[in-house]
């Protein structure tokens, strides 16, 4: 059969964790999938996943080669590509690769993850995901008691200083672009013990060996720090789904955009289900997998009453007289 024209009952978008398990939930259920994936997972940069149980601590690649070998195993597909459009209805939606392949689906499962929208200070994005962090519960153990900085760029910033806490005494909040806090939030800063740095940051120094060294303020003054916690914008990679119809929201809490679904991950086209950071911008890895397979689980129900929909036409038009 030609590439271009291979039919699958489930195309899932991303192969990360949520998409990987949405796949693993769809195959075991015996349905036709394909998962195409961009290779481009949130958390690729960390060292290791940690908050999953029995897999704390391993590196995100080795869970992603793990899931996709679980995946095949049960008869799925897994294909490196990225998606450049989408178009068509449940039933008969057509996924075109960059590269001009195109395959075809009766439902569609996306989980292509989130990007962070990093704040513009020179030297951040290179330590990515290493020395400047986002999520002590990601990556808070690792870094405890390490001289911690952390970046104000907005309100929340001032709960992620008192979070970091928890992880170290040597905790220093540079407001940079972020609200000023009140009379009270600095109060409480101060009782626990956050140092407040004001001023614009300029950029981040690194030592030889490229490790976070420290802070440099507009003044030129160099605050040492070890690591440097950042909030970030969350923003769901959704550019591809206009064609369906489909875009990103403004998330109701201000955080970024989000593709909009319900609690078992249907949107609002038919046939398309979404799962993952894509929806739920906070979900950690284990949530994101729960997602997955619930998702998973959901289309392979709707798929249930369309096939049995499917027969039931099928036999009434055996019966008809000719």
């Amino acid at each position: 059969m030609d590439e271009k024209h291979e039919q699958y009952d489930v195309v899932v978008i991303g192969g990360g964790i949520a998409g990987l398990s949405g796949a693993l939930t769809l195959a075991r259920a015996r349905r036709s999938v394909l998962v195409i994936d961009a290779g481009e997972q949130r958390n690729r940069p960390a060292s290791g996943v940690h908050g999953f149980l029995t897999r704390d601590g391993t590196p995100p690649g080795e869970l992603m080669e793990l899931g996709r070998a679980e995946v095949q195993g049960y008869g799925g597909n897994v294909l490196d590509g990225r998606v450049a459009a989408l178009a068509g209805s449940a039933g008969a939606f057509t996924v075109t690769l960059e590269d001009d392949r195109t395959f075809g689906a009766r439902r569609l499962l996306v989980a292509t993850g989130l990007v962070d929208e990093l704040p513009d200070v020179p030297g951040l994005r290179e330590l990515w995901g290493t020395d400047v962090i986002h999520c002590p519960y990601c990556h808070g153990y690792e870094v405890r008691d390490e001289p911690i900085g952390v970046l104000a760029t907005a309100p929340r910033s001032l709960h992620l200083a008192q979070l970091f806490r928890q992880w170290s005494d040597d905790v220093t909040l540079f407001l940079h672009t972020g609200p000023r806090p009140s009379a009270d939030e600095l109060e409480a800063l101060a009782a626990r013990g956050v140092a407040v740095v004001d001023g614009e940051v300029a950029a981040l120094e690194t030592s030889e060996a490229g490790r976070l060294r420290g802070v440099r303020l507009a003044n030129g003054e160099v605050v040492p720090r070890r690591v440097l916690a950042v909030s970030t914008r969350l923003v769901a990679r959704a550019g591809f789904l206009a064609g369906i119809g489909l875009e990103a929201t403004e998330h109701q809490h201000g955080v970024g955009e989000r593709i909009e679904a319900d609690a078992l991950g249907a949107t609002a086209v038919p046939g398309v289900w979404v799962a993952g950071n894509a929806t739920d911008l906070m979900a950690w890895v284990a949530g994101a997998a729960s997602a997955g397979v619930m998702a998973g689980a959901a289309i392979n129900n709707d798929l249930v009453a369309d096939d049995t929909r499917i027969a039931v036409e099928r036999a009434a038009g055996a019966r008809a007289p000719a």
